[in-house]
């Protein structure tokens, strides 16, 4: 053809020629998939790691981490945020105390109640459970329903109001913004959190401790030096007011107890008892016992300003943004507890009617979404209410948390020493714990009834709650005749 060339001509292959490009590229397809699951495999295992994978199921002794030391900086950090500093300041302006009578009554109110927060959170390690699961072994399946219902509706309060909080506080710090669209922002930060897990709380509360330390070190220098001399004279003491202080400062820790093996089941069984006792008890007791006395000396400085966040603004100066701003970050990372307990609670609530299911990452997830949605609906509407009613509603339930905290601490500590047979939790008909524990459930109301003639609070009034100046004893006299109750109808079911 001479140097004309033939369009699209077929090349001459001999076969031997034909089955190596083949080969080649099934050799090339080969790699290809090997790659794409190669990177599949690497997205899920990076999303295994940042979204925690276990909800209310036992961890195994062989996926245990951490450190103990972890939970004093959670629970020191936490406990430096708005809410306490706003109660701290109410409960200085109304109880008439002087601010050392008020020191005096938070500190010891802060450090009894974190005896309690302590004994539950050494208990996480030793079980490797959420702490609403464990009651399942004290109550029997059923029988623990009443105590996960409270817990769940108790940290949704705390959910809620905490982010009412979050969006006033940031909306201070950045006014540009509404303050619908600062609470928006702020519950869904609290609530991604809690959704990433337990690694991602603790992780954020170790950075966090330095930077809220200085905080609030740095908050105090700054009320000092401009607080006037009188505000040492201001009040004095008077028994009532102390003993206000001291109680709501005591429901204050002891509130926490229905979520804090929560928050320490990852730790492995060999750290023992006494070790996560003590970094959740001082934690807990110096961060809240410090937030709550700062808080009453804003009060005290500025008695003219209603809102001690306004107030600490003021007396903050130029340094108020950056302070806020800390303090805002902190109050969402601190409801992220509160999202992350609240589901693991309701979570229980509904296995417990269904123990066939087991709940991973989706469950949390969509128990979540459905927290922040509900939240968010009614810290929009109720902006002003929510977090008054959430106080009441707290201190109301002392009733509830303080005859079950003690049959909790006394089965565990006392009676079964710990011991516990974790695959019965898990059994529909409640294992060796039965659907009832009767023992548990009758002393746990005995305990709530003993309380009522002298119950006071924004719900009930007892006959008796004027005896003694409408100062609320009942939590004095339940946890003995409750312990009491629970030993002797212990003994006569094993006879």
């Amino acid at each position: 053809m001479g140097g004309v060339h033939a369009p699209y001509s077929m090349p001459y292959r001999d076969n031997g020629k034909q089955d190596h490009e083949t080969l080649s590229i099934h050799r090339t397809a080969h790699r290809r998939r090997y790659w794409l699951m190669t990177q599949k495999a690497c997205f899920q295992k990076e999303n295994s790691d940042l979204i925690e994978k276990y909800s209310t199921s036992f961890v195994p002794e062989n996926e245990r981490h951490g450190h103990v030391r972890d939970l004093f900086t959670l629970w020191f950090t936490t406990n430096i945020a708005p809410l306490p500093i706003v109660t701290g300041a109410a409960l200085f302006a109304r109880s008439h105390l002087s601010l050392f009578w008020c020191a005096t009554a938070i500190i010891s109110g802060h450090f009894l109640g974190a005896l309690v927060l302590g004994a539950c959170s050494a208990q996480g390690p030793r079980m490797g459970l959420a702490q609403m699961v464990q009651a399942r072994g004290q109550f029997g399946r059923y029988g623990s329903i009443i105590i996960t219902l409270i817990a769940s509706v108790l940290y949704f309060g705390f959910f809620t109001s905490n982010t009412v909080l979050a969006g006033a506080a940031l909306h201070d710090v950045a006014p540009v913004f509404d303050i619908r669209t600062t609470t928006i922002v702020g519950a869904l930060c609290a609530v991604g959190i809690g959704i990433l897990g337990y690694k991602t709380i603790h992780l954020l509360n170790r950075c966090g401790i330095w930077f809220m330390m200085s905080a609030l070190a740095l908050a105090f220098l700054l009320i000092f030096r401009q607080a006037p001399p009188s505000i040492w004279q201001i009040g004095s003491f008077n028994t009532w007011g102390w003993f206000l202080t001291f109680s709501t400062s005591l429901v204050w820790n002891t509130s926490y107890s229905c979520y804090t093996s929560d928050y320490s089941r990852y730790l492995p069984a060999s750290v023992g008892i006494a070790r996560p006792f003590a970094m959740s008890f001082f934690g807990a007791a110096l961060g809240a016992s410090l937030t709550f006395i700062f808080g009453a000396f804003v009060s005290a400085t500025e008695p003219t300003i209603a809102d001690p966040l306004h107030a600490l603004s003021v007396l903050s100066g130029p340094l108020s943004r950056p302070l806020l701003l800390l303090f805002v970050l902190n109050i969402i990372s601190h409801n992220a507890l509160n999202a992350y307990g609240a589901s693991l609670s309701i979570i229980t609530l509904i296995q417990t009617f269904f123990a066939k299911w087991s709940p991973k990452r989706l469950a949390r997830i969509a128990i979540s979404s459905s927290l922040l949605i509900t939240g968010l609906v009614l810290s929009l509407i109720f902006t002003t209410t929510v977090v008054p009613v959430f106080l009441n509603i707290v201190f109301a339930l002392l009733i509830v948390l303080v005859p079950w905290v003690t049959i909790n601490i006394s089965d565990f500590y006392l009676f079964r020493k710990g011991n516990y047979d974790i695959g019965s939790f898990f059994k529909s008909n409640g294992g060796i714990y039965g659907l009832v524990n009767f023992p548990a459930v009758v002393a746990f109301l005995v305990g709530v009834a003993v309380q009522l003639p002298f119950a006071t609070n924004a719900f009930f009034s007892g006959p008796f709650c004027g005896v003694f100046s409408s100062i609320d004893i009942g939590w004095i006299i339940s946890p003995p005749v409750t312990i009491l109750s629970f030993f002797l109808l212990r003994q006569k079911i094993l006879w």
